[in-house]
């Protein structure tokens, strides 16, 4: 999708990732999605927890427009690593419904002001953290798809479960034949490779 219109376009981007992160929890159970899938603990409703904290502190903190919503998890006190899990007393809905509201907070930010203007990241150093709108946004966009695609990662990990967006899974194949055959030959030009390395340094 493009636009003449630069918000427009930056809120497509950003409203895509969303999409495609939300998806990723849709037919788990509360184990599923709280479950780590990797040695520093990457979990499904975690990186939503954490997508949530993100929007709010750079699209809404940074302009003076704070949304009022009790972060705990990202407070100078917090515990490391806090807003990247979820304890057992937040349940599903509250983290889903606190990323809805985040959406709606900072869509509100970026209706409301021009693109240049200047904030002022709270957490960042004194003397080097202002930002405009237009670059706290694309910096939103950038982490919001980097979670997104851990999420793709994860959600796979869990069930086999894979695609870009609901009703656009934008995947060659889904048949699982071909999948193991394509794993196969991965895995064989992989040792090829290293083999071959191997034999020419020794």
């Amino acid at each position: 999708m493009t636009s003449t219109d630069p918000k427009t376009d930056l809120r497509f981007y950003l409203q895509s990732a969303r999409d495609a992160l939300l998806w990723k929890l849709e037919g788990l159970s509360e184990y599923d999605v709280r479950r780590p899938l990797t040695p520093t603990g990457t979990n499904l409703l975690g990186l939503v927890k954490h997508t949530a904290s993100v929007e709010l502190g750079y699209l809404g903190d940074t302009f003076g427009r704070p949304s009022g919503e009790p972060l705990p998890w990202v407070a100078e006190d917090a515990e490391a690593n806090a807003d990247m899990w979820a304890t057992a007393d937040q349940t599903r809905e509250f983290v889903v419904g606190l990323y809805h509201r985040a959406w709606a907070h900072a869509d509100a930010t970026i209706e409301a002001l021009p693109l240049d203007t200047v904030g002022k990241v709270p957490w960042w150093p004194g003397g080097k953290n202002e930002v405009t709108l237009h670059h706290a946004v694309v910096r939103v966009i950038a982490d919001t798809h980097r979670h997104a695609g851990h999420a793709d990662i994860v959600r796979e990990l869990i069930d086999g479960a894979v695609g870009m967006n609901k009703g656009r899974e934008n995947m060659p194949s889904d048949e699982a034949s071909w999948w193991a055959e394509h794993h196969e030959r991965l895995e064989r030009t992989a040792r090829e490779v290293q083999q071959r390395v191997q034999q020419q340094s020794s």
